[in-house]
């Protein structure tokens, strides 16, 4: 039996986990109001992309952020090899904790970086594309977003994700 507010899986990939070096994210992906976007969460998960990479920003009371093989903000790329358009829905907005969203410089400059808010962040509505929804694992969110960082928000330890299973 599912557990209330987790969604059932498709082979789509309705869910993943995220393995991080503090514990498991549980993550629900919404396939059918960001196809672009979960396609390339996906394809870089499974590829494993994402394996090594640290949460290189961490802010307290807003987000983490991660997704960047440079692990300093500045790389990543989507699958394309180029920046895909935003995927807004007027049904997914940054109205509560632990959403996951598209980090980006601007419109339509999506490429392989990612955060989770820790906090309802309504001023990124339209502009960051949301993807997906923590659904179990918060407290490892929270556990991240304790760690101490420098004065670049970057945590002085290195927090990586092992990988991301896809469900």
């Amino acid at each position: 039996a599912l557990a209330a507010g987790q969604a059932k899986p498709t082979a789509s990939g309705a869910g993943a986990v995220i393995q991080t070096t503090y514990g498991d994210i549980h993550v629900r992906l919404f396939a059918e109001e960001c196809p672009k976007t979960i396609e390339n969460f996906v394809t870089h998960a499974r590829n494993g992309y994402y394996d090594g990479v640290i949460f290189h920003r961490v802010i307290k009371g807003f987000m983490l952020q991660t997704g960047d093989p440079l692990g300093d903000g500045t790389g990543g790329t989507s699958i394309w090899g180029r920046d895909f358009e935003d995927e807004f829905h007027r049904s997914l907005r940054h109205d509560r904790p632990f959403t996951l969203s598209m980090a980006n410089a601007g419109p339509n400059t999506n490429g392989s970086q990612f955060f989770i808010t820790t906090v309802p962040t309504p001023w990124l509505d339209s502009k960051h594309t949301v993807f997906g929804r923590v659904t179990k694992g918060m407290d490892v969110c929270l556990a991240i977003e304790k760690a101490k960082t420098n004065r670049n928000d970057k945590p002085l330890e290195d927090i990586k994700i092992a990988g991301i299973s896809i469900e």
